[in-house]
């Protein structure tokens, strides 16, 4: 069964200021992420309940995991210095 993906408003912001070919591989990690939410080289952050994270070249992008109801929510979508802040 395929994940469906949510992006939030703030997310879906960020990713429209980024550049085109950032944008395209970052919807390219999306996409597969709906077939597994949980890829190799995905990291479960420490400090929150089922928050986790995928690197995209030198962008991250922050994302939840609705198991029961199959949602992959994208939270944020920024430069790896900025991410968590």
């Amino acid at each position: 069964m395929a994940y469906e993906i949510i992006i939030k408003p703030s997310a879906e912001k960020a990713f429209g200021k980024l550049p085109n070919a950032m944008q395209v591989k970052i919807l390219e990690a999306l996409e597969q992420l709906s077939v597994n939410p949980r890829p190799s080289g995905v990291k479960k952050l420490k400090s929150t309940f089922n928050i986790y994270r995928i690197r995209v070249s030198e962008y991250r992008v922050i994302y939840s995991i609705n198991d029961t109801i199959l949602i992959v929510t994208v939270v944020k979508v920024a430069h790896r210095k900025d991410v968590y802040r």
